[in-house]
């Protein structure tokens, strides 16, 4: 993605905060990449829990992507903050809800990501949550989580520092809960089709990775 196109994004947000956001993460995030790499040559859906301000749905239909994208967060502010931006890009295909992902998923068949925020979640939340997550994807669908893992690594330290800080900011509305292991996903996930698990840090200090179970 070229500065022009995250610049362009972010102007259709209305707040300050949030362009500045959606400029830099575009810029520096390797996780958009990573979801659109994923995700190309789809036609499924997409539930995309945890969407935040929408970015995710931005950067995947400026790569072209034009499969139906439905974004649910926590966070009323960033539901009508991406609502809003969307409806000034113009966007086709593209939906967000505020949503408790702890109370369960709508009904959906296609494609998911639960992108930052499992951390939020009680291990049984989480597991709870993974499970019902991959029910939902069909034969030659993937299910795509970022997370950062907990271990002994100097990264994972940065990382729930970074979680405290985005409380301390406002920008999560909840302090970190719980962070998973890489043997938590092997444990849950393996039964649902071919498990990756991969760093997906980049450029950034934080010890996240990404989860990729593709059914067959």
């Amino acid at each position: 993605m070229t500065p022009l196109v995250e610049t362009a994004i972010a102007g259709f947000f209305d707040a300050h905060w949030d362009r500045h956001y959606a400029a830099a993460k575009l810029r520096t995030d390797p996780l958009y990449t990573a979801l659109a790499r994923d995700l190309r040559g789809s036609t499924l859906p997409l539930l995309d829990v945890g969407c935040g301000i929408g970015l995710s749905a931005f950067f995947l239909r400026a790569r072209g992507m034009e499969f139906p994208i439905h974004g649910l967060d926590y966070d009323p502010r960033k539901i009508r903050s991406a609502t809003r931006a969307v409806e000034r890009a113009g966007l086709p295909g593209v939906t967000f809800a505020p949503h408790d992902a702890r109370g369960g998923l709508p009904q959906h068949r296609g494609n998911v990501c639960i992108l930052d925020i499992l951390q939020f979640f009680t291990p049984a939340e989480q597991e709870t949550l993974l499970r019902s997550a991959a029910a939902r994807v069909p034969p030659g669908g993937v299910l795509l989580v970022r997370s950062g893992i907990r271990d002994d690594s100097w990264r994972f330290k940065t990382t729930v520092a970074g979680d405290l800080l985005a409380k301390a900011t406002r920008w999560m509305k909840a302090p970190p809960t719980h962070y998973p292991t890489r043997a938590d996903f092997e444990r849950i996930l393996t039964e649902f089709g071919d498990l990756e698990i991969t760093p997906l840090w980049g450029k950034t200090p934080f010890n996240n990775h990404w989860i990729r179970i593709r059914k067959n």
